[in-house]
Parts: structure tokens; sequence; C-alpha cells
């Protein structure tokens, strides 16, 4: 079920339920008054003929009668008149035609001399019983009539209330429909506009609004992910492009040095000079490949290993290898103070991946640094430990530090040297794994300064 039509149903029974809650009360507050105001009718009735028997005793039964008879408590009344002594005996009786008969018992009786008046039904018609005493005499004058045109006004009532509420409620629901479609207006026009949208144009747009209500929210959270979306799709192609061309110029080189040497026979020299270029050509894919296969490993957690790595290891293990790898790189580790507890230089996750990250960067240091230097520091500041890794190489330009992180790509100062610009884009996946953050900042004072920033285990515990 649609949103409007759950809007629509909710509306409508709930106002619904509102109006018959009023109608029902109206209709009970009515009934109640009718039943009151003719009880006192009944009751004046009463009181009448008991006064008038009062003063004229037995000898004003007969005017009794005759006034009963051309005297009516309304012309919509039935309504018959009975007394009686406390034993029972009928002193005067009056009966409309067509009316029942008053079927008076000794309880009832008993229950008005007791009380001195009682209500009560007896074949459909309202009653009242009243005992009184007149000198020597007690007797009990009983009323009972229908109320004939009350309870038509009541009918009456009823049925127009029952037809004001199946007008009310198609109305509402009519109502909240209108009102629940210019409610989701703005819903209706972000889907359809989303729908236009297509993969291939990501450039558009939802019209979120300058409002501050929860529409123009919706709007703007549609357009943050399209615009975050268009950037991972900027990003795929980009890096799709960069690592065709990056495979795409060592296969070409292979075809071609192969092509050229089979051409003609060649001597022994010859060929293990194109055999030793096509080596390198072949050892370069396997670098990119497994770059590009160590990069995607770092998407996400799943299937990696995690536990306790203490940071300062891996950073000997990482001087150890970059020193082993190349002997024109030099890299200087500063632990400063070591902190009371070693659990403040220990974090959860993976050493294999924080030794590639960290090791990513400090080459990449090394490597754009005129004299092939990395100074590397180990600090530690409330739980939390801080790698920097500082070169002298060439300053890098503001606009650029925002994208060195990116895949393949490469500054205007280090297109000339070899390298396939994945190092420093897996260094943040892997540290961004750990709950950590890498920053970069540089300039000719003191250079280009990688700082590494990740939780220690003390945060989880």
């Amino acid at each position: 079920m649609k949103i409007r039509y759950k809007i629509m149903l909710l509306f409508t029974l709930l106002v619904t339920a509102i109006i018959s809650l009023l109608t029902a009360s109206v209709y009970y507050f009515i009934r109640f008054e009718r039943k009151e105001v003719f009880e006192k009718r009944l009751k004046a009735r009463a009181t009448y003929n008991t006064n008038l028997y009062s003063i004229a005793g037995d000898s004003g039964l007969s005017l009794l009668r005759r006034i009963d008879s051309v005297s009516l408590i309304g012309a919509s009344v039935s309504r018959s008149i009975g007394m009686y002594t406390d034993q029972g005996k009928v002193l005067y009786k009056f009966e409309m035609p067509g009316t029942a008969p008053l079927r008076i018992t000794p309880q009832l009786l008993e229950e008005a001399r007791v009380n001195g008046e009682t209500y009560f039904t007896m074949d459909n018609r309202e009653a009242v019983a009243i005992h009184r005493n007149a000198g020597k005499r007690d007797f009990i004058v009983v009323v009972a009539g229908h109320d004939d045109d009350g309870i038509e006004r009541v009918e009456t009532l009823n049925k127009i209330l029952l037809i004001s509420l199946i007008l009310a409620v198609c109305l509402t629901a009519i109502v909240s429909f209108l009102f629940a479609r210019q409610l989701l207006r703005p819903i209706t026009q972000i889907i359809r506009e989303v729908k236009e949208i297509s993969s291939f144009d990501l450039s558009q747009r939802v019209r979120a609004g300058t409002g501050q209500d929860e529409m123009s929210q919706l709007g703007n959270t549609f357009n943050d992910l399209l615009s975050r979306l268009q950037e991972a799709f900027a990003i795929q192609r980009r890096f799709i492009s960069n690592a065709s061309h990056e495979l795409s110029t060592p296969l070409t080189s292979v075809s071609s040095q192969v092509e050229v040497i089979l051409q003609k026979d060649r001597s022994a020299d010859e060929y293990k000079q194109v055999l030793s270029s096509v080596r390198e050509d072949v050892q370069q894919m396997r670098l990119l490949t497994k770059s590009l296969l160590e990069i995607a490993k770092t998407g996400s957690q799943g299937g990696i290993e995690l536990n306790e790595v203490r940071v300062d290891e891996v950073l000997m293990k990482v001087v150890g290898e970059v020193k082993k790898g190349s002997a024109d790189y030099s890299v200087e580790l500063d632990f400063g103070e070591f902190p009371e507890d070693e659990k403040d230089f220990v974090v959860f996750g993976n050493s294999e991946l924080l030794y590639i990250a960290v090791k990513n960067v400090v080459e990449n240091g090394c490597k754009y640094s005129p004299d092939k230097r990395s100074e590397v520091d180990l600090s530690f500041a409330h739980h939390k430990i801080f790698v920097r890794v500082l070169n002298q190489g060439a300053v890098i330009p503001a606009e650029e530090l925002t994208q060195i992180f990116q895949p393949f790509y490469r500054g205007a100062a280090t297109a000339a040297t070899r390298g396939f610009g994945l190092g420093l884009a897996m260094a943040e996946r892997i540290i961004a794994l750990h709950k950590g953050t890498i920053h970069v900042t540089s300039d000719e004072a003191s250079g280009t300064n990688f700082t590494i920033e990740l939780p220690a285990i003390k945060i989880f515990n």
C-alpha cells in the first residue's frame, strides 16, 4: 500500500473515531435529558393528582376523572393514572384508550411507601409512583406514560447524527487524500527526478528547495548521495583507464620487442638483451598486478585476520626491509619516550597490512627525496598512536595534496620517477580499515610530512 493511502486511511480512521465518539456522546446526553424531562412531567402530574385528592378527598375523584379526560400531559403522550392504598386497593384509575392497563404489584407499592417515590418501566412505558400522607389517609399515586413525541425527536436526531457521520467520513476521506497527495508531492517529484538520472550522467540533481523541513533535507541528502556516486564513478573510470594504461605499456613493449626479434635470426647476446628487457617488463606487470590485488584486498575487512599489533615492531621491520630493498635509501627511526604501559603502542589490526601501509609511505618519502632519506617518528597521546614520516622532497602543491591518495595519481614533480601511483592510495585504505587517518603537509621549511594516527587498543578495552 502506498504511503498516501496509508496516511489517508489512518487520518480517516482517527477523525471517524473522534466524530463517532462525539456523536455517541450527543446521542447519549440527549436521550438522558429526554428521560429526565419526561420523568419530571410524570412527577408533576402525579403531584397535581395528589394535591387535588388531599384537598377534595373521595369527592374529588369524579372531578379528577373529568380533568384527566380533557387535560393531557401532551397530545403525543399516552398515559395511565392510578391511585392505591397501602394495601393495594384501587382508589382511582384512568387509562387512555388503547393503552395497556397498569399492573401494580405489592412489591412496587412497598418500594414507593418506603422510598417516598420510585421510577420504573412498565410495558415499554416510563412510570413514577409517589407515596403521600393526607391526614389519616396514606395513598400512592402511579402515573405511567409513553413519550411518543420525545422519543420521535430522539430518533430523528439519531438519524441526523448517523447521516452526518457518514457524510463527515466521506468528506474526511476526500480531504485526507488531497492532503496526503499535497504532503507527498515533493517526494513524488524527487522519485520522478531520480528515475530520470542514469548511470551515464550523474551530474543531474533533484530540486531540494530552500526550506528547512524534512522534504528539503531529503532532497539535499539525495544530492549529496549523487555527488558521492558521481565522484566514485569518476574515480572508478580513472582507475580503470590508468590501470589499462599501466598494463598496456609493458605489454606493448614486450610485443614490439618480440616482433622485432622474430624478423630475422639474432646473435645470442641480442637474444639475451631482448629477453632481459622482456623480463623487466614482466616484473613491472607482476608488481602492478600485485599492487592492484593488495589495494582490492584493502577495500573491506572481510577475510582479514585481526589481532593485537605492536606498532614499534612494525616500524622496525619496515626500516629493515626498506634498507634491504634499496641500498640508496636511508631511514632514521625515533621512538621518543616509551609509554609506561606497552598497550599504548598496541593497535587492533592486521600486522601485514599495517606493514604494507607504513612501508609504502616510507618508501615514497625515500623515493622522492633528493637525499633518499626519510625520518620516522613514533609517539603517543590520549590513547592514540602517531607515526610521522618526514622527507625533504619537492614541495607538493596545495591543489595536489587532496589528490595524492587517489589510485594512479602522479604529481607533476614525480612524473619522471618510476612508479604506479598506488602506494599512498593503498596506505590510506589500510589506515582507514584500522579506524585511523593519514594527513599530509608540505612546505619548503619543514619538507613533506605524513602523519598516521591510529587508535590504541586501550580505546576498545
